[in-house]
């Protein structure tokens, strides 16, 4: 049977606060996709690859070159 929902419950999961908080500046974190390619060794071939870091103002000169 299905639960019953009120609009109150509804609306506070809509507007909740996903956001994360680093932990050595204090600023927020955003979630980016890093594109990076490398060259294979063994044919040569160029493979790109994609991961989702955390970016804040104390971690962006590293990654932002």
């Amino acid at each position: 049977m299905a639960k019953d929902q009120s609009f109150a419950n509804k609306f506070a999961r809509g507007t909740a606060d996903f956001t994360k908080v680093c932990g050595s500046c204090g600023e927020t974190v955003q979630a980016i996709k890093l594109i990076t390619s490398d060259k294979s060794e063994k044919t040569g071939a160029w493979r790109f690859n994609q991961n989702f870091i955390g970016l804040c103002k104390c971690n962006e000169g590293d990654i932002t070159g």
